[in-house]
Formats: structure tokens, C-alpha cells, sequence
């Protein structure tokens, strides 16, 4: 529990309320992220037509754009090795897996609740969650 006599945290920046969640909550919003941070870090590494099997209703567009989005964040990281053919690995970096640790317990609340949407098309094929 806080401590009553710490100082509230300060919320007004330039006369706007701030969250300092907001950035996270944009990042994590678009389409197939949660599951993204979900898949790949439950392997060590994954190729991208690895990712694209755990994800089978995304797009090809839609998994490159939220990989580029969490490399330029910093939560995952692309390795291309010099090889014939060409071979890119991604996995999460330190920020993506403790950011994975901090989302199990809300999957766990969703799965348990039943809080999903059911009309959400951001479910695996294998057993419809994240």
C-alpha cells in the first residue's frame, strides 16, 4: 500500500493531464501486439514465417508493422544472418520480456473473467487467446 504522506504524483504537464502509461497503451493497442509479445516471447527466437503460423488471420503488412514498432521501442529485436538464403530471427529483448511478465497476469485476469471480446479476430487459431 502507498505510503499516505508521498507526494501524489504530479499528473499536470503544460496544463494537460499525462499518463505515463499512455505510450505503452498506444504501443500495445494496435492490432495482434499483445499476442506478438505473447508468441514470441514464448520461444528463444522465432522467424517470421514462424510468427505468421501463430498468427494465422494477420496479414503479412500488419505482423512487419508491429515488429518495426516494438524494434523502434525497443521490446524486440531483429537479427539477419549472412546466410543463403537469408535468414531474420526476432526475439524479445529485456524491456519486451519483462513487459511479457507484466502481461501474464492480465491475460490470466482476461482468460478467467472471460473479458475478451469475442468478436476479436486478434485470437490464435490453437486455442483462441492471446
Amino acid at each position: 500500500m502507498a505510503d499516505p504522506t508521498d507526494p501524489a504524483p504530479t499528473c499536470d504537464v503544460d496544463g494537460t493531464c499525462y499518463c505515463p502509461l499512455t505510450g505503452t497503451i498506444d504501443t500495445l493497442s494496435g492490432k495482434y501486439a499483445m499476442q506478438l509479445i505473447s508468441i514470441v516471447g514464448a520461444h528463444e527466437s522465432m522467424r517470421f514465417a514462424e510468427i505468421e503460423d501463430h498468427l494465422p488471420t494477420a496479414s503479412t503488412t500488419t505482423i512487419s508493422a508491429r515488429l518495426a514498432e516494438f524494434r523502434e521501442v525497443g521490446l524486440i529485436e531483429r537479427t539477419q544472418y549472412d546466410e543463403i538464403p537469408p535468414r531474420v530471427e526476432y526475439e524479445l529483448t529485456d524491456e519486451g520480456r519483462e513487459l511479457r511478465t507484466r502481461l501474464e497476469p492480465l491475460l490470466e485476469w482476461a482468460e478467467r473473467t472471460d473479458a475478451r471480446d469475442a468478436g476479436s479476430d486478434g485470437r490464435t487459431q490453437e486455442d483462441g487467446r492471446a
